[in-house]
């Protein structure tokens, strides 16, 4: 299994992940679930018309973290956006009911990014840390 495939399928058990921005001098996390692995890459997306697309904008330095259990995954990096359409249209076949926020009706865009210069933590309660780049 890849590394981006053990992060796709961390996410996946996870269901709920948080993505840490920050906004001025404060920062700010929220909750997504909205994940999508292609040729090898892990993509998010958010709502380019939201804040945190702005907070991205002005500083790309993310990170993501997630809970399995008692386990945890950190995953930062600098968040780049895409310009494939076609990698939104994928991450909403995942998400149908997104449909209704992101269409040409609400002229509304999902904003889809991945993780460029990305370190993936892995953490156990025992302490374990494996930690890699994707």
């Amino acid at each position: 299994m890849s590394n981006a495939e053990r992060v796709n399928e961390f996410l996946t058990k996870s269901q709920t992940f948080y993505l840490a921005t920050e906004d001025g001098n404060q920062p700010k996390c929220r909750p997504m679930g909205l994940h999508l692995l292609l040729d090898g890459v892990v993509y998010f997306g958010v709502g380019g018309f939201k804040e945190v697309f702005k907070q991205m904008q002005a500083n790309p330095l993310v990170e993501i973290c997630a809970t399995v259990e008692q386990d945890f995954l950190r995953y930062y990096g600098t968040a780049v956006f895409e310009t494939d359409d076609r990698i939104a249209e994928l991450t909403l076949d995942g998400a149908p009911y997104l449909r209704s926020i992101y269409n040409e009706q609400t002229g509304k865009k999902l904003k889809i990014f991945h993780l460029e210069g990305g370190t993936a933590e892995f953490h156990a309660m025992s302490g374990a840390i494996e930690k890699f780049p994707l």
